[in-house]
């Protein structure tokens, strides 16, 4: 009995005083906000908080904040997903360096990457004046906003399926080629099956992370309503008018967004891990 006691001891205090400060501060940082920002929107009708949530000028920011962080995230599933392949896979000159630089948008505040988004692909910029040349235009643009929701929310991806690839073990790989599979095959029926459930909770954190996008997106979008301006802008436009009813109304779809996101995603894993055998 004494040693069975002593096995469950831990470095940390008890379970109890843990369990007590973990969810203290979870409710003092993540929940108390989440529940004031719906108090404040409860304070409208239902009325008048459908006819806030529904106005042209906000669903136009809806459809352009999903649109570009679709488009940021599909891009980051490929190329966060190449990254990551790359990092793990190889070995060359530089490669540290590429995967201290996967951090530098965690690490970067969020308006300096604005400005130099918006300085790099301005029709004057390196990058913008060849691009315009071409006939593509990206800063104030809603490509330019996908563009700095992709530039934000990468790691996401590349740090959730970095460390699923490095644990993965290569002998189902080596007796798959012994077998005579192809790469692609080797590829969709014994990688992919294994990182599925990190890749999609990847992706969907970097949507999540792109639907709150501020600092990143307004130097580049060039702000003009129903056309580039974002949800988030929009709502920080409402609290500039000391509307903060029909700025926590506007903030309360994004984050119904981001928890619909995050259910879906979650549901996606659980179904993978079963279909892959994890479950």
């Amino acid at each position: 009995m004494a040693t069975a006691l002593s096995r469950s001891r831990g470095v940390l205090p008890g379970f109890g005083l843990t369990l007590g400060i973990t969810l203290f501060y979870t409710a003092l940082i993540i929940a108390l906000p989440i529940f004031a920002l719906v108090l404040k929107s409860a304070s409208l009708g239902p009325a008048e908080f459908w006819a806030i949530v529904t106005s042209r000028r906000a669903v136009a920011t809806y459809q352009v904040t999903l649109g570009a962080a679709a488009g940021a995230t599909l891009f980051n599933a490929v190329f966060g997903l190449l990254l990551a392949w790359v990092l793990v896979r190889y070995r060359f000159p530089g490669r540290r360096v590429l995967d201290a630089l996967v951090d530098l948008p965690f690490a970067l505040p969020t308006a300096v990457a604005g400005i130099a988004l918006a300085n790099l692909l301005a029709p004057t910029g390196w990058l913008g004046a060849p691009l315009k040349d071409l006939g593509i235009k990206v800063a104030y643009t809603p490509l330019g906003i996908a563009v700095a929701m992709a530039f934000t929310s990468i790691p996401f991806v590349v740090r959730t399926v970095q460390p699923v690839l490095e644990d993965l073990s290569r002998e189902a790989e080596e007796a798959a080629h012994s077998l005579g599979a192809p790469d692609r095959a080797i590829f969709l029926r014994v990688i992919m099956p294994a990182i599925l459930p990190a890749f999609l909770a990847g992706s969907a954190l970097a949507f999540a992370r792109s639907l709150g996008e501020f600092g990143g997106v307004i130097f580049i979008a060039g702000n003009r309503p129903f056309q580039t301006e974002i949800t988030a802008l929009l709502t920080f436009i409402r609290l500039e008018e000391f509307d903060y009813p029909a700025a926590a109304a506007i903030a309360t779809m994004i984050l119904v967004c981001a928890f619909v996101m995050l259910l879906l995603i979650n549901i996606l894993q659980f179904w993978a891990a079963r279909h892959s055998g994890r479950g």
